[in-house]
């Protein structure tokens, strides 16, 4: 992807892949027809409701194949929040004659946080589970924190920051031997690892396209046959009468075939670019000193990377390397803007200073060796210049000359 910096046509290497990914052309390809040539609602019963009501159906089969559902388990929504928020407070309303107590974790996306701090302000009682040095939470922690009246867990499969991926099936079982729902924001992991909901032991899933090369504002939540959950948006019977509102029927299609897509090529573009994490981790690591990588060294998303890097801001640091062409992130998307260190690096004991210090680096398939070079000598050169006009790296310097 080129832009235009400076008045200067400068090659842009995109490492935000976690934030979104480009629409592939096939998936476009399959989305075009739905905006103009097929333009019927999917609920009129005529010949054009018809013809937009059958690619609604092959795109629920797509994304259920994909994640080892029935078809008739997958809820078509308008991405990975209103998929967290329905789950999280469908449930929770649903089964609240049973009890009102509900777990999740210190590290989860806003989505999740938010959802359960509503619930807390109406009424619920909510345990957020802490995490570990790696952002990870254990099954021994979700045992001892569940009561009689617990009725919901919700634990994130992945990181969207740190790229650590749980151990859902394990805090799933503890779940279900407690007879407690589980649902598990799978918003960065599907598409990227394999997921299968019988495995995993889940009642609710999340899951947006925009993270696998599909179009924004369109997403699906699972729910499991039998799972008590009430209607979030109402005023319609779409959906099988649990989500109001006209089909977005070219997101739709497009979910359908980004996930089948990324399904597809899941094996070959996951070697490669765990090669390319791996590459550009090493070098780091190896030619930065006073540089620390957040979450789990090796049970991570295979595209993640997040260093902390001493003695520098992270502000600082991403525009420097926007200027240079690498596109990155200090965390998510959702919380652009915020000057505060990331609450999940200080959710795993990173300490604020260093948390400021943050950066993510979220690799996609169409990143290459020469890409993933550059950056490397970006990030040294970025970080040694930041750090010659620090008082604070100074400091440390003169420290350790002195020992």
């Amino acid at each position: 992807m080129n832009g235009e910096v400076s008045g200067e046509t400068m090659k842009r290497i995109y490492l935000d892949n976690a934030a979104t990914t480009h629409v592939k052309e096939e998936v476009l390809q399959a989305m075009l027809p739905y905006f103009g040539e097929v333009y019927g609602n999917p609920s009129s019963l005529h010949a054009c409701g018809r013809e937009a009501y059958a690619p609604v159906s092959r795109a629920r089969e797509s994304v259920a194949a994909a994640v080892h559902a029935d078809e008739r388990e997958i809820y078509f929504t308008s991405g990975g929040t209103e998929s967290d928020n329905w789950a999280i407070k469908g449930a929770a309303r649903a089964n609240r004659k049973k009890g009102s107590h509900l777990i999740t974790t210190a590290v989860e996306h806003h989505a999740v946080l938010d959802s359960f701090r509503y619930l807390e302000k109406n009424g619920f009682d909510v345990t957020y589970l802490p995490a570990d040095s790696y952002g990870m939470v254990h099954p021994q922690q979700l045992a001892e924190a569940i009561k009689d009246q617990t009725i919901l867990v919700s634990v994130m499969l992945a990181n969207n920051e740190i790229g650590t991926i749980m151990p859902i099936k394990e805090l799933a079982a503890v779940a279900k031997e407690k007879g407690v729902l589980f649902h598990t924001d799978a918003v960065q992991a599907v598409g990227h690892i394999p997921v299968a909901v019988a495995d995993l032991g889940v009642d609710m899933l999340s899951m947006s396209a925009h993270k696998f090369h599909g179009p924004k504002g369109v997403g699906a939540l699972y729910i499991k046959k039998g799972t008590r959950i009430e209607k979030y948006m109402h005023g319609g019977a779409q959906e099988r009468n649990l989500r109001a509102g006209t089909e977005n029927v070219p997101g739709i299609v497009g979910m359908g075939k980004a996930i089948a897509v990324a399904g597809r090529d899941m094996d070959k573009n996951t070697r490669r670019i765990q090669l390319l994490r791996d590459r550009l981790i090493e070098a780091v690591l190896r030619d930065i000193p006073y540089t620390k990588l957040n979450g789990h060294p090796k049970t991570r998303l295979p595209n993640n990377i997040n260093f902390s890097f001493e003695f520098i801001e992270g502000e600082a640091l991403l525009v420097s390397l926007d200027l240079k062409g690498v596109l990155a992130s200090s965390g998510s998307a959702c919380t652009s803007g915020s000057f505060e260190p990331s609450y999940v690096l200080i959710a795993t004991g990173v300490p604020p200073e260093r948390a400021q210090g943050s950066v993510r680096l979220t690799l996609g398939e169409d990143n290459t060796e020469e890409e993933i070079d550059y950056t490397i000598e970006a990030i040294k050169e970025t970080v040694n210049r930041l750090r010659e006009i620090s008082s604070l790296f100074a400091q440390k310097e003169g420290e350790t000359k002195y020992v």
